[in-house]
């Protein structure tokens, strides 16, 4: 345990027991040519676990009052670097990196979707995502369709990879205590899925057949195609919800209507 002002902004909830740190770092198949992106050093006790089995590792911590603690744990083949990630432009970021690197990290709910798209949206070097987040997330990452937690974030992992939750994290495993409990969960990115799809405009797609979940397909993609066009769909599909449809019929459903938006 360290003395340390926690930061209720910044979500910080610390984890201190070494056998899940190491179990993480399993969970993201580290070895020692890998390097590693690492978000959140927090009290660095996961950074320390990561240096023993990787070759380098980047980790970025947005409290710069850790600075001192964390430069003063002396990991040769660690640097850290103290600012918010998402201030940093992706080619930047991976300047640190001689070539494909893995990422982990523990992220408050406030910033997972938006370090995760970031990611999966920016990168062509990143090769995994193990990341520690809310349990709920967790549970929308992996979703499959039919249900109410599968949407814009399933979906599009589903097109840049695939993720897994590795376990479930309680509550009482953190400093200070949450209130939720935790998973972490690996997204695997294959880059070569979907070679000949444009990404950002299938994620426009995507963000608007659940811009309103109670809507039906024809009301959500009213907004973004004709009336005229919308005939390229049957009008069975087009009653339906998205969240009805697996990744297949909304690709499908993609490629009719790709040259009208």
């Amino acid at each position: 345990m360290i003395d340390h002002n926690f930061k209720k902004k910044f979500g910080q909830n610390f984890i201190f027991d070494k056998n899940l740190l190491s179990a993480i770092c399993d969970d993201a198949e580290i070895c020692k040519n890998d390097e590693v992106l690492e978000i959140g050093a927090g009290a660095g006790t996961l950074t320390t676990q990561i240096a023993e089995k990787c070759q380098k590792v980047v980790s970025y911590e947005i409290d710069k009052d850790l600075q001192e603690h964390l430069l003063n744990l002396n990991l040769t083949n660690a640097k850290f670097i103290f600012g918010d990630i998402m201030d940093y432009e992706i080619t930047k970021i991976e300047e640190d990196f001689a070539g494909e690197y893995k990422m982990i990290a523990n992220l408050p709910y406030y910033i997972t979707t938006p370090i995760i798209f970031k990611f999966l949206n920016g990168s062509e070097k990143l090769k995994s995502l193990t990341i520690m987040v809310q349990k709920e997330v967790a549970e929308r990452m992996v979703a499959g369709h039919g249900g109410k937690d599968y949407g814009v974030l399933s979906v599009m992992i589903n097109f840049f990879g695939s993720a897994k939750i590795n376990r479930i994290v309680s509550r009482t495993n953190f400093h200070p205590q949450p209130n939720v409990d935790s998973a972490v969960v690996t997204i695997k990115i294959d880059r070569q899925k979907y070679p000949q799809i444009d990404k950002n405009k299938f994620y426009k797609f995507i963000q608007c057949v659940f811009s309103m979940r109670r809507k039906t397909l024809k009301n959500n993609l009213s907004t973004l195609i004709s009336k005229e066009n919308l005939t390229l769909i049957d009008e069975k599909t087009l009653s339906m919800r998205a969240e009805m449809l697996n990744f297949n019929h909304l690709l499908k459903i993609y490629l009719k209507i790709i040259d009208c938006f």
